[in-house]
């Protein structure tokens, strides 16, 4: 559970990053297979039409059929996206959004604003379905709520 101290730091990152006006996000994990298309997903709805939005991973695996079914009940329909290398994102990025907490998060090396909002994988959380799909709830809302902050939604 993030102290209030964590959440005054993502907030005025996030207000900092809004005043800057990115033209280009990458959301950016490890897979690519949760998180950072939750996110990807969330801000497209979000942003302004001439924000680009990316999400990419160091290691990519398959999009997790959870993340689809939780993006699904909010009305989201993510199940045509697919798992992406950094390799493939489109070039140049203003801002990186990192969203790793239990493993070790990628580097973007290039220029652009660094931004890093440690997310529980919910990919990693075990036990009853119930539990893995409230697990990707959770990260879908706690997205949803920094992303609103950033977008001004």
């Amino acid at each position: 559970m993030p102290t209030k101290a964590d959440q005054q730091v993502w907030y005025k990152e996030a207000m900092k990053l809004r005043a800057a006006k990115p033209e280009h996000v990458l959301f950016l994990c490890v897979a690519n297979s949760a998180r950072s298309q939750l996110a990807e997903s969330i801000a497209r709805s979000l942003a302004p039409s001439t924000v680009r939005i990316s999400s990419a991973g160091s290691s990519p695996e398959s999009l997790r059929t959870q993340a689809v079914e939780v993006m699904q009940e909010i009305g989201f329909d993510i199940s045509e996206y697919r798992s992406k290398s950094v390799d493939e994102v489109e070039r140049p990025v203003d801002a990186v959004i990192t969203l790793c907490a239990e493993e070790a998060c990628p580097v973007w090396l290039e220029e652009a604003v660094r931004l890093h909002w440690p997310i529980p994988d919910p990919a990693m959380v075990g036990g009853s379905r119930k539990e893995q799909m409230d697990a990707f709830r959770d990260a879908r809302d706690e997205l949803s709520r920094r992303l609103s902050v950033l977008f001004g939604v």
